[in-house]
């Protein structure tokens, strides 16, 4: 029978927001990684971008991808869905349709493996509502609970989404609210209501699933998923490797209500401080923008977020109309503009 008196946030030290290594730290150790020539190789780690891309033929290609961590909710099946969701959200921001998926799991002995079950079936049920097939794993014993997957993908090797194609005049279009990582961080400070877990949660496990021939009408080219970097070290990645900067309006971004609230009191995870610190200097912004809520949410990490998308003015009811049925959201916030001395540039 399930023990439902376990607490699974109490296992992990960084529960609270999905903690990912900062961007600074990161970078610091791939600097040493060499990019392997290989001319099948359509996209690799050099890009910062969400999955790599291999071409099998010339009409299919191949998204690898992987992700796993700590518990951010206490229920083992909701924390399975949430980790299934967020894994498999790499290979759209990549343009793709995931076929396959592994598990990926570490767990102690200490706690009831009917509460692993529960987490396992979690992220089969999402793999399941993506269409792809859950085929196996890997498992070890671990003092913290860790549950992800290796999600396979595939592709027209002529459209795929990368971090590095926007282009001057693309408009950028966000498909969930910023604020998960305040959300859980209240959460986990015994801080939050029923209803605000409710729909956090609801938002964490929405697949970030759309019909494929958007990307192929939309001319999509760019994309990314906004996820532990925050939305501002994402685009910053994105516009950095296609050398042009972004003009963000602040008020037109979507905030979780709840999380801006949290913000003024301070209710910030330790992630946001480290993203705030690799991307201030790329960002230009009035002075009173910096004080407001809405910029401490911007640098949140978010677990399992929503896409950036890249397109065109004239696709953009398009897009927009294939988002209706599948996105939370359909924000626009901001535009694509020449290389300007910032990367970012934030107005009301």
């Amino acid at each position: 029978m399930l023990d439902n008196n376990i607490k699974l946030t109490q296992y992990s030290q960084t529960a609270g927001c999905a903690a990912k290594i900062s961007p600074l730290d990161l970078a610091q150790a791939l600097q040493n990684l060499k990019k392997i020539p290989n001319e099948n190789l359509l996209v690799g780690f050099d890009t910062s971008d969400d999955a790599a891309v291999y071409k099998i033929n010339d009409e299919t290609a191949i998204i690898q991808t992987l992700d796993f961590f700590t518990p951010v909710v206490d229920d083992p099946y909701t924390f399975g869905q949430i980790a299934a969701t967020n894994a498999l959200s790499d290979i759209y921001a990549m343009g793709g349709k995931p076929v396959l998926a592994l598990n990926i799991v570490a767990f102690p002995t200490c706690i009831g493996f009917d509460i692993l079950g529960e987490i396992l079936k979690g992220g089969q049920d999402k793999v399941i509502e993506s269409g792809a097939t859950l085929v196996g794993g890997h498992s070890i014993v671990d003092s913290e609970p860790k549950y992800g997957l290796s999600v396979t993908g595939i592709c027209h090797p002529n459209y795929i989404c990368k971090n590095n194609a926007v282009e001057e005049g693309d408009l950028l279009v966000l498909t969930k609210p910023l604020g998960i990582g305040i959300i859980n961080t209240a959460i986990k400070g015994g801080l939050a209501t029923k209803e605000q877990t409710e729909n956090v949660t609801r938002i964490m496990t929405h697949l970030n699933s759309y019909p494929q021939e958007m990307i192929k009408t939309c001319e999509i080219k760019a994309m990314t998923d906004v996820t532990g970097f925050s939305l501002m070290g994402h685009l910053s990645e994105m516009v950095n490797g296609s050398n042009l900067s972004a003009e963000i309006k602040i008020g037109d971004i979507p905030f979780i209500k709840d999380s801006l609230d949290y913000a003024k009191m301070g209710i910030i995870p330790a992630g946001a401080y480290k993203n705030r610190e690799f991307c201030i200097d790329k960002i230009a912004y009035e002075k009173s923008l910096g004080a407001m809520p809405e910029f401490d949410v911007i640098f949140d990490p978010q677990t399992s977020g929503g896409l950036l998308i890249a397109v065109k003015q004239k696709h953009l009811d398009s897009l927009l109309s294939y988002l209706k049925e599948t996105a939370l959201t359909s924000s626009i916030i901001g535009q694509i503009t020449k290389r300007k001395e910032k990367n970012i540039i934030l107005i009301m």
